[in-house]
């Protein structure tokens, strides 16, 4: 067991309270709605599974969530706490001898726990027991589904509407009785996730708590759930981050998808005047297709944020993009070039680096690295930082017309034929402030008096 100190917040009073109404039988269908790393798992999943078997030896649950090696985490937690010393001594559950596994293990008393994803292999175990007629209601065990679907699959209709349809094929039958509770604890994280698809299909069946962040008292004054995790300022700061983000996975009101991404980009009329010089960057998402676009922004660095100077964005041919991205580099007297180097990114980068190097500049530092995360992920929960971080020069409708029409009509959901120019717009803003070496004036005619 983890020897720390739990600090116990009004929410996981109101947890606890819900899950007892569960162990009574007044509940068969729970769902909690609460912001991660609220205490959701701890409660619900850990001490309540420990419970159930403290109270009935016999229970048999099932328990899920997206990530098979996070059910199985949890299910060595339980097991822990099963094995205690002090559970021991005070209640009867002993753990079968040659079931000890991670993901499934048994008590002599026949009851246990059967740990996997959503989409795992579920079949040939069921949690809960068979009724008995006429007998009254005892606690027997339950499904028990912690964060049904990760954070960033959430934006996926086919990811949805996998998690969605393996509750209903599969999932939902895996019950003994039809009086066996069923719990979903989870951040929602879309209108149309597992939470929303049940609460709207079937309104009456589930129990819903859920649990904002900030609340409101009987006065109207707004106060943070958990002072210990985040103060009221903090959760205002979040907000501004990412207001979809915020509203969803802290506020527990997800908002439809709809819409433009962008609502205002911010431009300059000339560039800040600052005591160190700006490092001088460019950010170059390659074409991975025939149809896509390529998309090189040139920018420089400064405290407030990234101050665009040019951009080249087309869908022609490598034999007019690499020269072009080198006159570009330049033209704009890059120091760093960052560069996604997906689907014959390096050999672009060599080529490029190759020019850049005969054009007579041996300081350029290029570097390429393969981008692993879900693109339109990436975008959506970047958008404000781009908004309010990214600087263009003003008329740059005109100046670059592809490039604008393409970040100024981009969607938050469907319709989107190109996401190149978002995709490279959302780079400068990971890699804002990461690695950037600023140098005076002085500084730089001393490294050029020691280089000559």
């Amino acid at each position: 067991m983890q020897k720390k100190k739990f600090v116990i917040g009004e929410h996981h009073k109101r947890v606890c309270e819900a899950l007892d109404k569960v162990l009574r039988g007044e509940t068969r269908r729970l769902i909690i709605n609460i912001a991660p790393r609220f205490g959701k798992t701890e409660l619900a999943v850990k001490q309540f599974i420990a419970e159930g078997l403290a109270i009935n030896p016999a229970a048999k649950f099932i328990h899920l969530s997206y990530s098979g090696n996070l059910a199985m985490d949890n299910s060595v937690a339980i097991k822990d706490i099963v094995k205690c010393e002090a559970y021991q001594q005070i209640f009867n559950t002993r753990i079968k001898d040659g079931s000890d596994t991670k993901n499934r293990w048994e008590t002599e008393q026949g009851g246990g726990v059967y740990a996997t994803s959503t989409l795992g292999q579920i079949t040939g175990f069921g949690a809960g027991a068979v009724d008995v007629p006429n007998e009254p209601y005892k606690f027997s065990g339950a499904i028990v589904i912690d964060d049904p679907i990760k954070p960033e699959d959430a934006l996926s209709d086919i990811m949805r509407e996998r998690v969605n349809r393996r509750f209903e094929t599969t999932i939902r039958n895996r019950v003994n009785s039809r009086n066996t509770p069923i719990i979903i604890i989870m951040q929602r994280l879309h209108e149309n996730d597992l939470c929303g698809y049940l609460t709207s299909n079937e309104p009456d069946e589930w129990e819903v708590v859920s649990l904002p962040c900030i609340y409101t008292d009987d006065e109207g004054q707004p106060h943070s759930l958990w002072d210990f995790k985040f103060t009221l300022d903090e959760l205002h700061k979040l907000k501004l981050i990412n207001s979809f983000v915020f509203d969803t996975q802290y506020m527990q009101n997800p908002k439809p998808l709809e819409g433009l991404m962008y609502e205002h980009f911010r431009t300059y009329e000339t560039l800040p005047i600052e005591a160190h010089l700006p490092t001088k960057r460019c950010y170059i998402d390659t074409a991975d297709t025939g149809s896509d676009f390529l998309c090189a922004i040139c920018y420089d660095e400064f405290e407030q944020g990234c101050f665009v100077t040019d951009v080249l964005f087309t869908n022609k041919s490598m034999e007019y993009t690499e020269p072009e991205t080198a006159r570009l580099l330049i033209r704009n007297n890059t120091q760093q070039v960052l560069i996604e180097s997906n689907n014959g990114g390096r050999g672009f980068r060599r080529n490029v680096e190759r020019l850049v190097r005969e054009l007579g500049n041996n300081r350029m530092f290029f570097t390429d690295f393969t981008q692993t995360q879900n693109k339109a992920v990436r975008i959506f929960t970047h958008s404000a930082e781009v908004q309010n971080l990214v600087y263009f020069p003003s008329g740059w409708e005109t100046l670059y017309p592809q490039y604008y029409s393409a970040m100024s009509a981009y969607r938050k959901e469907g319709r989107n034929e190109h996401d190149d120019a978002p995709d490279a717009t959302t780079g400068i803003v990971e890699n804002f402030r990461k690695g950037a070496t600023q140098y005076t004036k002085e500084d730089i005619e001393a490294i050029e008096d020691e280089i000559y």
